[in-house]
């Protein structure tokens, strides 16, 4: 049964074998495995204790994840949180994930919980000369830089210019620059009256493993999530250009 070699003595770097690999990858699954059970029964042991980490997309890193986390940590101020934008189940550690659901729709492997559909608004800064004029051709946008937000299906065909995986970030940008950006609005920004323009709605769920059930801890931030974007998680619009 182990008779197999797991390393390759002729490669410089001690490579794995394919039946290394193998083996490396129960093992990994093994250690985070039992990571996530002493967490979870810390959490049974004590709910307001112990870890979550979760991720989303950059879209969301700065509107409906940070009131939930916000709603959160009222109700379990001693949990620690690591949320991550851009990143995915691939990680272990993460137990679960928000972002355009729509690739994991019908795939048993995985527990999706739909949120309400986004539009994308096009804004920049205030004091942009766009932002001046009562409406705006879609003909005018090719003369300005294009940020989009990563990891966003809806948004493959548009032309950026620049793409960023930090929600303050590319803010930032916008704020500094003439570029025009794209986002489900809000943080202080300018939104123009595009005539003609026409982007998909993003799909956002609660992706988890199926087969992995979610911690205490998990469950109650999902609830978080589910009930702020019930009742609107947009809280700032942001202004709209005249």
């Amino acid at each position: 049964m182990w008779a197999a070699s797991w390393w390759n003595r002729a490669s410089k770097d001690l490579a794995p074998t394919r039946q290394g690999l193998v083996v490396l990858e129960h093992a990994r699954r093994l250690v985070s495995g039992a990571y996530q059970l002493s967490n979870e029964i810390r959490q049974f042991n004590d709910l307001e204790a112990g870890e979550l980490r979760f991720g989303c997309v950059p879209a969301l890193a700065g509107g409906l994840v940070p009131r939930a986390i916000a709603g959160f940590v009222g109700r379990y101020p001693r949990a620690r949180v690591l949320f991550e934008a851009d990143c995915s189940l691939q990680d272990e550690a993460v137990e679960f994930f928000i972002a355009d659901c729509r690739a994991f729709e019908g795939d048993s492997a995985y527990r999706v919980q739909k949120l309400r559909a986004r539009s994308w608004q096009l804004t920049c800064r205030v004091g942009h000369p766009l932002a001046l004029q009562e409406s705006v051709g879609v003909e005018e946008l090719s003369a300005w830089p294009l940020a989009i937000p990563g990891g966003e299906p809806s948004l493959a065909e548009l032309p950026a210019t620049i793409e960023c995986a930090d929600s303050q970030g590319l803010r930032g940008v916008l704020l500094g620059s003439n570029a025009l950006g794209v986002s489900h609005g809000g943080q202080g920004l300018v939104r123009l009256k595009v005539e003609g323009w026409m982007v998909d709605e993003a799909r956002y769920g609660i992706v988890s493993r199926a087969r992995q059930r979610l911690s205490p801890l998990a469950e109650a931030m999902v609830e978080w999530v589910l009930e702020v974007d019930r009742v609107g998680d947009e809280m700032d619009l942001g202004l709209v250009a005249v």
